[in-house]
């Protein structure tokens, strides 16, 4: 049960995605006030990623702990579990549709989307933007003192690292720093209005073509938009020194088809018929099952404590099963820090078990004879969820 104690802590989240704001939101339904701290000045989730396909036992578990089942119910896309897997031929390996009414578990929703959604239901007040943690300082009695870029400086009782792969509040737990995978991606963008032929090849959900350790990885968006995902196994230093002119993406995009050559038209006209956007990251990664001493007063959810590549599907469920956790243990005990340990231990199990799928799933994907090994693989999952 919680005390009126509880409800007076001051409680801090770093990062106004949607782990942290899942997590404010539970709070608050449980009574319990905390305050997102954004680094950006304003709302940019729709710019940091593209559809999220939210899971049952995880990002669905937590919306409906926020009270937001059912409005998310209402807007996600169903349609959107559609899924073609391809070699470099053209060759298809997977087709699978969703049916038209059919409800399958893992509905398609737009990151921006998911996030306004989480804000509409927030309590006025509860994230400030422009917020961007400078330093964190461990005080006596758990509570930490928080310096921020703008000059203010917080003392909190809690503070929750949901700030993602370059946490600033990592170093206070563990040693472990965010590694390199050895996947660089380029994004590109394709407007399907423009492009209706495109569109009908990709159908509703997600297009992969796997081949030669690279694919070609294309996700529809809600706004009609597909954000495609040129993949290549690399040198961490490789997008510096590939020669890839990305600031001039007229020339990049001839330059990108030129590692595509022999691939099959369809796949190439993802490149070809992409917008003037093309924006390089690398894919980074904590060591798997990481672990940290437990101390008083802090914790982190999502990306910050167990940052995985994106290829079991898993890092925004994560984030958000662990934002339910954190908040239901909270909530739970009468003693913040023995709500901490609760969580902690609980997330190091099922979290561990995702990094090692996504992990697994990654060098599957760029190996040789990938397309063939994947349908493989989904082959002997659907054939132990039918027993």
């Amino acid at each position: 049960m919680m005390t009126t104690n509880q409800t007076n802590k001051q409680i801090a989240i770093i990062g106004g995605g949607p782990g942290g704001l899942t997590l404010a939101l539970i709070l608050q339904k449980h009574g319990i006030s905390a305050t997102v701290y954004e680094r950006e000045a304003q709302n940019i989730n729709a710019q940091r990623g593209g559809s999220l396909d939210i899971h049952e036992d995880s990002g669905q578990m937590a919306l409906k702990e926020a009270g937001l089942l059912e409005p998310f119910e209402a807007i996600a896309r169903y349609e959107g579990e559609d899924f073609r897997l391809f070699d470099k031929t053209g060759n298809v390996y997977m087709d699978e549709r969703a049916e038209d009414g059919e409800k399958g578990g893992r509905p398609e929703i737009d990151r921006g989307t998911l996030c306004d959604l989480l804000l509409n239901a927030l309590q006025p007040g509860t994230i400030r933007y422009g917020y961007k943690l400078a330093e964190a300082i461990a005080l006596e009695d758990g509570q930490h003192e928080l310096h921020f870029d703008n000059g203010v400086k917080e003392m909190v009782d809690l503070v929750i690292g949901a700030d993602g792969a370059f946490s600033k509040l990592r170093p206070l737990l563990t040693d472990a720093k965010a590694i390199y995978s050895g996947l660089s991606m380029v994004e590109l963008h394709m407007d399907t209005k423009e492009h209706p032929d495109q569109a009908a090849f990709n159908a509703r959900g997600k297009v992969f073509a796997l081949d030669e350790h690279k694919g070609i990885l294309a996700q529809l968006n809600g706004d009609g938009m597909i954000k495609v995902y040129l993949t290549f196994t690399a040198e961490q230093d490789w997008l510096d020194t590939c020669g890839i002119t990305f600031d001039q993406p007229k020339e990049a995009k001839k330059q990108l088809l030129e590692y595509f050559g022999d691939w099959a038209a369809p796949l190439r006209n993802y490149i070809l018929r992409s917008n003037d956007i093309v924006l390089p990251r690398r894919i980074y990664m904590l060591p798997v099952g990481l672990k940290w001493e437990h101390k008083p007063g802090i914790t982190l959810i999502g990306d910050a404590a167990h940052l995985m590549s994106p290829f079991a599907g898993e890092g925004v469920n994560l984030a958000m099963r662990d934002a339910a956790e954190l908040a239901l243990a909270i909530a739970r005990h009468d003693d913040l820090d023995q709500a901490i340990q609760a969580y902690e231990e609980k997330m190091y199990e099922y979290s561990s078990s995702s990094a090692k799928a996504s992990d697994d799933n990654l060098k599957l994907m760029f190996s040789e004879n990938a397309a063939s090994n994947l349908k493989a693989l989904f082959d002997e999952l659907h054939a132990e969820y039918a027993q």
